[in-house]
């Protein structure tokens, strides 16, 4: 019973869903609160959802230990977060959708998540260590990533685009087949750290992988049905709302990263910095490693062509972004100070969206 009881969250959103398919029509007609106030609702239920997916990615997680387990996690989010790309994309056009949502991801991912856990962390310990070379590691593929998905294709003309496309995701599972191999073999040890202060996570169910497994399956499933009808809301309400047309872009990648947050947070009061290094820079190359071969693969079936050429404000922060990870991830320590230049970046984005500017 304590067991089924953990999971009401998935089971809540079940009901929500039956819920969303009975009123979702009614909603769209009245709109204002009833249409609002539905949304809210489907939102609650899949942040629920993907919160109960990332503990059961938490305890496979301990099981298999690091690197393996910060793998797993990000796995799990970008699963969520590809699911409710790919549903939400099959709805009203929006060209620019998933290159908004990668960026608001890495946004949220480097700028949101590292920066809060690095003020929680050195508000706590002072300053937190990890290894440095974990930091240099995801940078340098992440620059490399963002450059080849997101900055050449402002220069690929609408003529070529399918060629460029082909070889964009080629080259990027290379790349993610490559770095996988890498952190979990040759260079593991780059992307663990152990310290006299570190907290072993425990897990006491004692229940079999394959559970876990299906019950992530089964939940990632429930959130791709419950973003069916938040697609059918999102473009009912943002047509001529004059909300920014980001919002979508910026929810997806808010539910992917919620139960990332909260780990992260958790690792960095526990003086686990590594965690919170490998959850923030692996879940934003993983984003980009993973969804823009989805997306660009969509693309070609579709033969229609989306749009992932950043836009100069996009750019501009993506810039200031990288400068200010590489200088504050170069000596193997974080302190508040660098949470705090992270975290002011974040807030210029969300100032950013809250005026339509990107």
């Amino acid at each position: 019973m304590k067991y089924l009881k953990s999971e009401l969250p998935i089971a809540i959103a079940l009901a929500v869903l039956g819920l969303g398919f009975a009123l979702e029509h009614g909603a769209v007609e009245h709109g204002g609160i009833a249409l609002w106030g539905l949304l809210l609702v489907i939102l609650a239920a899949i942040i629920g959802v993907a919160f109960r997916i990332a503990h059961h990615a938490e305890v496979l997680a301990v099981r298999f230990g690091e690197p393996y387990g910060t793998l797993i996690l990000t796995l799990a989010a970008v699963s969520v977060e590809v699911v409710i790309l790919v549903v939400l994309l099959t709805g009203e056009p929006n060209p620019t959708l998933a290159r908004d949502t990668v960026f608001s991801a890495v946004m949220f991912d480097i700028n949101g998540i590292l920066g809060l856990a690095a003020i929680v962390g050195g508000l706590k310990h002072g300053s937190s260590k990890y290894n440095v070379d974990s930091g240099n590691s995801f940078i340098a593929m992440l620059i490399v990533a963002i450059g080849i998905g997101m900055f050449i294709p402002d220069f690929v003309p609408d003529e070529k685009w399918q060629i460029y496309s082909v070889f964009s995701i080629g080259i990027m599972a290379v790349m993610y087949m490559g770095f996988l191999r890498l952190q979990t073999v040759e260079h593991r040890t780059f992307f663990e750290y152990s310290s006299a202060t570190d907290v072993e996570a425990h897990d006491e169910t004692h229940s079999p992988n394959a559970l876990h497994i299906g019950i992530m399956i089964g939940a990632i499933v429930l959130v791709g049905l419950l973003s069916e009808v938040l697609s059918v809301l999102l473009d009912a309400g943002l047509a001529g709302s004059g909300l920014p047309m980001s919002i979508p872009a910026v929810l997806v990648a808010l539910i992917s990263a919620s139960p990332e947050i909260l780990t992260a947070l958790k690792a960095a009061q526990q003086d686990r910095m590594q965690t919170t290094v490998n959850i923030a820079l692996g879940a934003s190359l993983a984003t980009v490693l993973l969804t823009l071969p989805v997306i660009e693969a969509i693309a070609l079936i579709n033969g229609e062509r989306i749009v992932m050429a950043l836009t100069p404000v996009q750019g501009g922060m993506l810039l200031l972004t990288f400068v200010t990870v590489m200088n504050n991830l170069h000596d193997g320590e974080t302190n508040a100070i660098e949470g705090i230049s992270h975290f002011a970046l974040f807030a210029a984005f969300i100032a950013l969206v809250a005026m339509g500017l990107v």
